[in-house]
């Protein structure tokens, strides 16, 4: 009876051992390592994408200001709609995905003081294909 007893203690004990423990968590640990990198590169050409979309968006307003004024705005705030315009060619200033601030780099036409003809980012920093944001 005394033998009963101490099978059916034990059989009524479930749980991990600490070495099922430490297997579990040395495999998690390597699947995380192995998923760390495409990540962090994912995460990147998500940025990168939207900072084509926003510079596409950007030239296409000022190529619209430029077809409706027969110039080129003079900053890039011009291009947002204000009380004494008509028109609106942006609703805000979209942010540079790489810096996080509206701060792109504008260049004058050629021949021409001020104004914006091209946009580009203000970012330093060097694309997954080997590219400088800023020659976007």
């Amino acid at each position: 009876m005394h033998d009963e007893t101490i099978k059916n203690r034990a059989g009524s004990q479930r749980g991990f051992t600490l070495l099922e423990l430490m297997i579990v968590l040395a495999i998690m640990g390597i699947l995380l390592t192995i998923a760390q990198p495409s990540l962090k590169s994912s995460i990147i050409r998500a940025r990168e994408a939207v900072l084509r979309e926003d510079l596409f968006q950007l030239r296409e307003a000022v190529d619209r200001y430029y077809a409706d004024n027969d110039k080129y705005p003079s900053a890039i705030e011009d291009l947002l709609n204000q009380q004494e315009r008509t028109r609106s060619y942006l609703r805000d200033i979209p942010k540079d995905p790489f810096t996080g601030a509206p701060d792109w780099i504008t260049a004058a036409p050629e021949g021409e003081e001020g104004g914006v003809f091209d946009v580009h980012s203000a970012s330093p920093l060097i694309a997954l294909d080997g590219t400088p944001y800023n020659s976007w």
